[in-house]
């Protein structure tokens, strides 16, 4: 009995030693069968993260070199290329340890597609910025009006841009609604034509008040030289002969030469005897019959018509009486 209980337990133990070893040989033929797989993935994903980030460098320092692309604009391309390479470089691992990619390809394209329909507004903000961007109808620092809105451009993003109004009020605009719109640009230029209308009276001398509006422009520095100024008889007003101020200026002297033409045109006017009207008008009265009277009058009329009709054939009785007797 002891014997046999001995050979028992070795046998026992000889076959834990034997599944230990058979599990030990499966694991290393797992190991051998896939190190190679992950190494190679690692590898792989090293690679792609290198390469991922010399093609971002490198694209970054060509779109530098080209005029029209913004900073912002550069920023998101550069960024679009790398990440782009990086989910490729994700499929080729999963590939390599036999993952079907063209599964998952299709689960990211309808992902896509959903969350582009649920974030229709917002992919189209984006789309504007880039298209804002690329093709730059106004930059940092302009003072622009699309459509009503009108302010200096702080910053150009990708989802909105941001304004700063004249009365130093902060606004953010969508892009798409910027790229829908019509755009006046009144920094892009360097130069602006100036227009200033000054009404005098009817009753003053015409010439006497363009010669005396042009010596102005004559004397004024900042008017540039060409295209030449001009001084024109505009309109015949209700209440004045409107003359027209035109001239050229730089763009940053606009609004003091505008402010200070403004007020020599007034005390060169003054000073030379010349009106500058207001608006009137002038009112012509009719004395016309009341209608009062007119009534009045035809019903005098009426009854003295009547008197004479009944003196009439009062008359007549009486001839007749007188014939008969």
């Amino acid at each position: 009995m002891v014997t046999n209980d001995v050979d028992l337990s070795h046998t026992e133990n000889f076959d834990m030693e034997k599944e230990v070893f058979n599990l030990a040989n499966q694991l290393m033929l797992l190991v051998t069968d896939y190190a190679l797989d992950v190494i190679g993935a690692l590898l792989l994903m090293v690679a792609g993260w290198i390469v991922a980030g010399w093609i971002q460098k490198h694209t970054g320092k060509v779109l530098q070199r080209v005029d029209r692309i913004d900073a912002t604009l550069s920023s998101f391309v550069t960024n679009l290329v790398r990440y782009a390479i990086l989910i490729l470089v994700i499929i080729a691992v999963l590939a390599q340890f036999g993952v079907q990619t063209t599964s998952i390809i299709a689960v990211l394209g309808a992902a896509g597609l959903a969350v582009g329909l649920a974030l229709q507004g917002t992919l189209s903000n984006i789309a504007a910025g880039v298209l804002l961007l690329f093709l730059r109808p106004f930059k940092v620092d302009e003072y622009i009006d699309a459509g009503g809105i009108a302010g200096t451009v702080r910053d150009v993003g990708l989802f909105t841009t941001e304004f700063q109004t004249y009365d130093g009020i902060f606004m953010m605009v969508p892009n798409s609604q910027l790229a829908s719109a019509a755009i006046k640009n009144y920094s892009r230029l360097p130069t602006r034509r100036l227009d200033l209308q000054v009404g005098i009276s009817y009753a003053d001398n015409m010439h006497k008040a363009m010669k005396v509006l042009n010596e102005i422009l004559d004397n004024d520095d900042r008017i540039l030289d060409d295209p030449p100024h001009q001084v024109m008889v505009k309109e015949l007003g209700d209440s004045s002969v409107n003359i027209n101020l035109r001239c050229w200026t730089n763009r940053q002297n606009y609004w003091s030469l505008l402010f200070d033409l403004t007020k020599q045109a007034k005390q060169q006017l003054d000073d030379h005897g010349i009106s500058i009207p207001f608006p009137q008008r002038d009112v012509h009265l009719y004395h016309e019959e009341s209608p009062k009277e007119s009534v009045k009058t035809s019903a005098s009329d009426f009854e003295d018509e009547s008197d004479q009709g009944e003196f009439s054939s009062l008359r007549r009785s009486r001839t007749e009486a007188d014939d008969s007797e």
